[in-house]
């Protein structure tokens, strides 16, 4: 396996995100530190020219190749980052160049496998090659990325998704968490969490992780959803009833439940197990109790709640998360 080579081509072009392409490539870098044997693989940043790139971060970074140049070779990985403009009212859209929606589309002609990074699945999608596929991005333009591309289904919670031979990453950091899949896919997952490591990375995020938090979602839009929500975070230990939020809220049960739906698109009882999975979430990374205290503090009352709840929502279980999430010695 180590013999095979394996070209990666990183693609660059004008106010790219800086971290999108270094992460990456620091990940295979990385890797051959783990090795007895070369891993085969050749990264190469292209551009349209050999001129330096100006980054988003302000930081130039010289093209090893053009695009032109790599028209006659076989590719094993085409890693598409991205960019974004952001207005004076700090709304973020992602940027896509044509010139390099063509390059792109033409490159994938002749690759093995297609990666985005961060709102690099926008290029993807403008160039045609996410059609039909489930996909991710950061959530700051997944909506941009669904209202432009209906034919592409996007999904704004999971750090990176792969469907067949396409692999798209959501924000920043998680440029790392897919160049560490990728290495696994390639490898294995031993050599992956050695390069974690390396990385001085605190834990190698499945797929499945989101990249939201209840604490994190959309403010509220009225001060008395935003009491609620207050409400909620002191008293998540304990039962919470419908009829209690709806007394708290001065509105009656059936008006409660579609001002949750209205400003929060879930119901009551969905947004209090939210938070109550994040809460639990955020004791298993970073504490030794044990399961039992935790279900009882969180408001789940018992394990066996605690379980349902993240099977529901995680798609895995409190002890195999904190195996894999935790952040303590």
């Amino acid at each position: 396996m180590a013999n095979i080579k394996r070209l990666i081509v990183m693609v660059l072009f004008e106010h790219v995100y800086l971290l999108d392409v270094t992460g990456p490539a620091e990940v295979f870098s990385l890797l051959q530190r783990e090795m007895d044997e070369p891993t085969g693989y050749e990264v190469v940043l292209a551009a349209a020219t050999l001129a330096p790139v100006m980054t988003s971060a302000g930081v130039r970074v010289l093209p090893d190749t053009t695009f032109a140049d790599l028209a006659p070779r076989r590719i094993d990985t085409l890693v598409v980052p991205g960019a974004v403009e952001v207005d004076a009212q700090r709304r973020v859209r992602a940027v896509v160049a044509p010139s390099v929606v063509v390059s792109v589309r033409a490159l994938a002609g002749h690759t093995r496998r297609l990666a985005s990074v961060c709102v690099g699945a926008h290029v993807l999608a403008a160039a045609g090659l996410l059609e039909g596929r489930r996909v991710t991005t950061h959530w700051s333009t997944a909506q941009q990325l669904a209202d432009e591309h209906p034919e592409v289904k996007v999904d704004a919670d999971p750090i990176f998704i792969r469907d067949r031979d396409v692999w798209t990453g959501a924000g920043l950091t998680a440029c790392l968490d897919l160049a560490l899949a990728l290495v696994a896919d390639d490898f294995g997952e031993r050599l992956a969490l050695r390069v974690a490591r390396q990385l001085v990375m605190f834990l190698k995020r499945p797929s499945g992780q989101s990249q939201f938090s209840a604490s994190l979602e959309q403010a509220s839009k009225t001060r008395r959803m935003d009491a609620l929500r207050h409400y909620i975070m002191r008293c998540i230990g304990k039962p919470m009833s419908i009829a209690e939020l709806a007394e708290q809220a001065h509105v009656s049960d059936r008006q409660l439940t579609r001002i949750f739906k209205t400003e929060l698109n879930m119901t009551p009882a969905a947004y209090i197990e939210s938070v109550r999975v994040e809460m639990a979430r955020n004791r298993l990374e970073t504490t030794d109790e044990p399961l039992e205290r935790i279900a009882t503090t969180c408001g789940f009352n018992t394990t066996d709640a605690l379980n349902r709840a993240f099977r529901r929502t995680l798609g895995t279980t409190p002890a195999e998360y904190r195996s894999r999430f935790r952040t303590v010695c």
